[in-house]
């Protein structure tokens, strides 16, 4: 039955993907810790980098999970609205981070206005959204121009001889670690899965490009493991 509803969740209808969220947001980020080897904290770390928050700035943190990617932001004296799809991460995330606005959003269909931010982000976020290009015209709707936007998302290794061992570790290891430690392994096969199907980063930078955001690069993290997009409004 697990392996079914993991099947589904990739074709990331978004009732199954905020379903699976729910179901493992109280351990999202010691598992984020453990899967990533650590790394997640740099990824972080360089993603508010490239944001580079201002005080006094209105920035949409989406898919923010439980807020530890927004807090940050908030630290910076710019004014962060965390928004997720799952309820259960927002349920966690105000538990933490009581003092953060949390907002229960569709990626799809953003409950903002025109023009409304100075910057946008998403972390790890965007492959689990219904329909990519869409997703990426929305936050270009509520970000004024010359805004930014920032996302960070698994990508393809850059080195090609370390493509094989990655792609081991995702179809065998990951799901490995998280039958040991994940209330709900099912998820993290999903990951893994869902990984191996994303776009390379220019095939992301190129629909960017066709949201109808400029100025669009990108930056390797991790050896090409993870990529940080950039772009203007």
């Amino acid at each position: 039955m697990l392996k079914t509803d993991t099947r589904a969740t990739l074709e990331r209808r978004r009732a199954d993907v905020a379903k699976m969220f729910d179901h493992v947001a109280h351990r999202y980020d010691l598992m984020n810790d453990l899967l990533s080897l650590g790394q997640d904290r740099a990824w972080r770390s360089a993603t508010v980098a490239a944001v580079a928050p201002q005080p006094g700035e209105r920035i949409l943190d989406l898919a923010a999970g439980t807020g530890t990617s927004s807090l940050p932001f908030a630290q910076a004296g710019a004014t962060v609205i965390p928004a997720d799809l799952s309820f259960g991460m927002l349920s966690t995330g105000r538990g933490k981070h009581p003092g953060l606005p949390f907002v229960n959003a569709d990626a799809l269909a953003l409950p903002f206005a025109d023009d409304a931010f100075d910057a946008v982000t998403i972390s790890f976020g965007l492959r689990n959204v219904e329909h990519t290009s869409a997703a990426l015209t929305e936050l270009l709707r509520v970000t004024r121009p010359g805004g930014r936007l920032v996302i960070c998302e698994f990508s393809t290794p850059a080195w090609p001889p370390l493509r094989p061992a990655y792609n081991l570790y995702l179809r065998h290891v990951l799901p490995r670690m998280a039958s040991l430690a994940s209330s709900n392994p099912a998820a993290y096969d999903y990951l893994g899965e869902s990984i191996l199907a994303w776009p390379a980063q220019q095939a992301l930078a190129d629909l960017m490009h066709q949201a109808g955001w400029r100025s669009v690069g990108w930056k390797n993290l991790s050896a090409g493991i993870v990529a940080l997009h950039r772009a203007r409004a």
